[in-house]
């Protein structure tokens, strides 16, 4: 019986197979990707905003800790309040999720058979690389994204993901203004991608081929892929999220307060990657100011990662892409 991570897709589709084939292939694994995405985006909804709040030190909870915001955010905004700026996530999460899986597979198979390099190095190469093509492709809306989810009921800039987007075009240099940021989020990505494809892949690789009736089972849809169990799903997902989010995380907190621009009123220091971890760390120190919010997202990774793969492979088996 074979094994496969749940990181990839299928195996490349010979030269028999029509055109036709391998675009409905192509569909449905952006489809998986795309859905995974979405569920797990969804999960954890409430802890993205209140990450995005501490980390930009909104003026209305920054003297207030991770659970102590998400008490607040309620009373004063509503239960709706934690799910603000969602609708621009999962407009931009679904093409996200899709990139990421399917260039993962993709850059993993050219480093591997192009290139000639193999081994656990591929996984972090190809990590690296396929998040930050999926940065690239969607950043502007994580932009939206970011701004809409830093508004406080009572003191809005926008009314919604249209005026956003209108609104930041005309007053922040056009094409320019949503990509604000760009910078150290791809620095950040490379990264926290690279480690969580590799720590998952590595954790994947090692379990099936030491334990794989203790922690493997038959996919449902191809017997001979042996895939990993759902709670081992979530033990090496979170095991990998913890990690990845551990080294690029300041380069996080900059990339949030460079997105959310002249939202914020120290944003004339925001203006570059350097400048703004000088002045966050110079401003609020390590622990409440380059790590701010790291608690919020440890709780976050176990869940994130977890809906995640788990999503992404009910997808594979319900799609037969294995």
């Amino acid at each position: 019986m074979t094994s496969e991570a749940v990181v990839s897709t299928s195996p490349a589709i010979g030269s028999s197979s029509t055109p036709a084939k391998r675009d409905y292939h192509f569909i449905r694994s952006f489809v998986a990707g795309g859905v995974a995405g979405c569920c797990a985006k969804c999960t954890i909804a409430p802890l993205d905003r209140i990450k995005i709040l501490l980390q930009a030190q909104n003026p209305h909870y920054k003297h207030l800790g991770v659970f102590a915001t998400l008490r607040a955010v309620p009373k004063k905004e509503g239960f709706l309040g934690l799910y603000k700026g969602n609708g621009a996530m999962m407009v931009r999460i679904f093409p996200y999720g899709a990139i990421q899986f399917m260039a993962f597979d993709k850059y993993k198979k050219l480093l591997s058979k192009q290139i000639g390099i193999s081994g656990h190095i591929h996984r972090l190469v190809a990590g690296s690389m396929a998040g930050m093509s999926a940065v690239i492709c969607t950043y502007p809306l994580d932009v939206i994204r970011a701004r809409l989810a830093f508004q406080v009921t009572g003191d809005h800039r926008y009314t919604g993901i249209a005026n956003a987007f209108y609104t930041i075009y005309l007053k922040e240099g056009g094409v320019l203004g949503f990509y604000r940021g760009l910078t150290p989020t791809l620095i950040g990505m490379a990264p926290y991608a690279g480690f969580s494809f590799f720590t998952f892949g590595t954790l994947k690789s090692l379990g099936l081929k030491h334990f794989p009736e203790m922690l493997g089972r038959p996919s449902s849809d191809n017997p001979d892929v042996l895939i990993l169990k759902t709670h081992v799903n979530l033990l090496c997902g979170g095991v990998a999220g913890a990690i990845a989010q551990t080294i690029s995380y300041p380069l996080d907190v900059a990339r949030r307060r460079m997105q959310l621009g002249t939202v914020l009123p120290d944003s004339e220091k925001c203006v570059s990657l350097s400048k703004t971890l000088k002045y966050v760390y110079k401003e609020y120190g390590v622990k409440k100011g380059l790590y701010r919010g790291l608690s919020l997202n440890y709780i976050r990774c176990v869940p994130s990662q977890a809906v995640a793969f788990t999503t992404y492979e009910f997808m594979k088996q319900t799609l037969h892409l294995n």
